[in-house]
């Protein structure tokens, strides 16, 4: 995979320490898609050494080309440096990377669910889907009211429902509550979050003896996000599988009983 050189179009804090940055790179541009993702380098030498894994957080058209974003939080040396870029920097990437969610054409109703951070990789998702005329639901969880997406930044068309764990926006609780009443609507449901949350979302699932397909994008270390290092391995259904180039799209099912 060629490294490429992305060069920064804005960087902002959105909310709660976590910011959005927009790049511009055609050659990663070109292939990106929803649940897909890229490794970029967080520094200018090599500490920290290794790349880190981005979702591709919404893309738009800008000075006669497609531009990405992604959305992070500040949490140690390497996301303290990206926090510090600016217009004009250039960055190391290389991707796409992985295989990304997955729209059937007979689909009408999306139900979108994502827990803390997990919310970057399907904001992309709702916006192509409403632009395709789609109806989407967004469930999102997050510690506080201060750690949610801002609603007033989604297509007005979304329908954004909250949880919160200390109760300070929407339902008291963990997002998976919300998801009982939600998961009838659905054609299809698109998640992203931690590992205890898709086990929740299983449990649900299983309790209410619900084949709906569920596309869950899993969340793992990575090394080098080619396969070669096997650093995001899971157990599946199917046996050992490589987030990085298996997924990071599974089915929900597959990789939780």
């Amino acid at each position: 995979m060629k490294i490429e050189h992305a060069t920064v179009v804005s960087q902002e804090e959105l909310y709660a320490n976590t910011y959005v940055m927009w790049l511009s790179c055609p050659t990663v541009a070109k292939g990106a898609s929803p649940g897909r993702f890229f490794m970029l380098h967080c520094s200018d030498g090599l500490d920290p050494l290794l790349p880190r894994p981005m979702s591709f957080h919404r893309f738009r058209d800008g000075n006669g080309e497609r531009q990405f974003a992604i959305l992070y939080d500040v949490r140690g040396r390497g996301t303290a440096w990206l926090a510090q870029r600016s217009s004009g920097d250039e960055i190391d990437v290389f991707g796409p990377l992985g295989r990304g969610y997955e729209v059937d054409k007979s689909t009408q109703h999306l139900l979108l669910v994502a827990g803390g951070l997990g919310v970057a990789a399907v904001i992309s998702l709702a916006d192509q889907a409403i632009a395709a005329s789609q109806s989407v639901t967004l469930l999102q969880g997050a510690r506080s009211a201060d750690h949610l997406f801002p609603s007033t930044t989604l297509p007005k068309e979304v329908e954004a429902i909250a949880a919160t764990d200390d109760g300070s926006a929407g339902h008291k609780g963990v997002v998976t509550d919300l998801l009982e009443e939600r998961l009838p609507w659905a054609d299809q449901v698109f998640a992203c979050g931690p590992t205890p949350m898709f086990a929740a979302m299983a449990k649900v699932i299983r309790e209410m003896r619900s084949r709906k397909p569920v596309q869950a994008l899993l969340e793992e270390h990575m090394g080098c996000g080619t396969g070669v290092c096997y650093g995001c391995a899971v157990f599946t259904r199917k046996g050992v599988r490589l987030v990085c180039k298996d997924g990071p799209r599974f089915e929900l099912t597959d990789a939780f009983r």
